[in-house]
């Protein structure tokens, strides 16, 4: 779906609007600081662009944190030592989702940003995911698991911290997926929906109606044995891609009236910096013509 070359390009476009945005990887190996031309990214702060900083957060290190922050220190060197991390991590339910988005929740309140964009898990995760806070205040009701899943619940019941940007591709079975994606998460989990982005959206094409044959005589150039055909095949082709996309991204409206941001299907295979470059000014418009 591109979801983390959307999250890299929001990223982007958010600092070339004025904020300091921090940029996080949760899944880790996503290659989001491929994007930027860096090296993958780790535990800490790095400086990805101007006004980004990036890194990635899992559960064992964000496990490992919470035991530190909480004067257990010495229990924590002692769970990496034994190997009972991996233990300690899954005897809850749904615990090392908390604790990832505990730590997303203390980033988002130490305020050295103003924008925190996450590379969250691809839709089938997605939702088990975000629904772990929901699942831990149920299933615990005191101690300092219930804390902190009532405090990440807080975080994205509240519309002012929290929303998430569903990313789709203009093609039946991904707009289906998202559909249910996005009822999932406002039924289940509470989460409010910003704006649907619709990536690899092919730009439209004048003149594909025309003769081969007649456009090469207007021009003064003549076509070889086969290219007429191959032209009007191609032609063909663009144009039930553009009218199938058409229909998709009007179906979505339709399904989930939400703001569409629109971004270019680009013509190469690995996206670097320069790609980047080129998505984030298609952002920026995006935006700036929503109503």
């Amino acid at each position: 779906m591109g979801k983390t070359t959307v999250a890299a390009a929001t990223a982007v476009a958010a600092a070339r609007s004025g904020l300091r945005v921090g940029l996080v990887e949760l899944e880790g190996k996503s290659g989001l600081a491929d994007l930027f031309g860096r090296e993958p990214l780790g535990y800490d702060d790095v400086d990805l662009a101007e006004g980004v900083t990036g890194r990635t957060i899992t559960p064992d290190e964000a496990l490992l944190e919470y035991l530190r922050d909480h004067g257990l220190s010495r229990i924590s060197r002692r769970l990496v030592s034994s190997g009972a991390l991996e233990l300690v991590a899954t005897a809850v339910p749904g615990i090392r989702d908390i604790l990832v988005l505990g730590r997303v929740k203390a980033l988002e309140r130490a305020g050295t940003v103003d924008l925190l964009v996450l590379d969250a898990p691809a839709a089938g995760h997605a939702i088990t995911f975000l629904l772990s806070a929901r699942g831990l205040v149920d299933a615990v009701s005191v101690g300092p698991i219930n804390a902190q899943a009532r405090d990440v619940l807080e975080m994205l019941t509240d519309e002012d911290r929290c929303q998430v940007v569903l990313v789709t591709l203009p093609e039946e079975t991904p707009v289906n997926e998202l559909v249910d994606t996005a009822y999932h998460l406002e039924d289940r989990v509470g989460v409010a929906l910003g704006p649907v982005v619709v990536n690899a959206v092919v730009p439209a094409i004048d003149g594909l109606d025309a003769d081969p044959d007649d456009a090469a005589g207007s021009a003064g150039a003549s076509l070889r044995p086969g290219e007429a055909e191959a032209l009007r095949a191609a032609a063909t082709f663009r144009r039930q891609r553009m009218s199938m996309q058409a229909e998709q991204i009007g179906r979505l409206g339709e399904a989930l009236p939400l703001p569409q941001l629109h971004l270019p299907q680009l013509p190469v295979t690995d996206l670097g910096p320069d790609e980047l470059d080129q998505l984030v000014a298609a952002l920026l418009a995006a935006v700036e013509a929503l109503p």
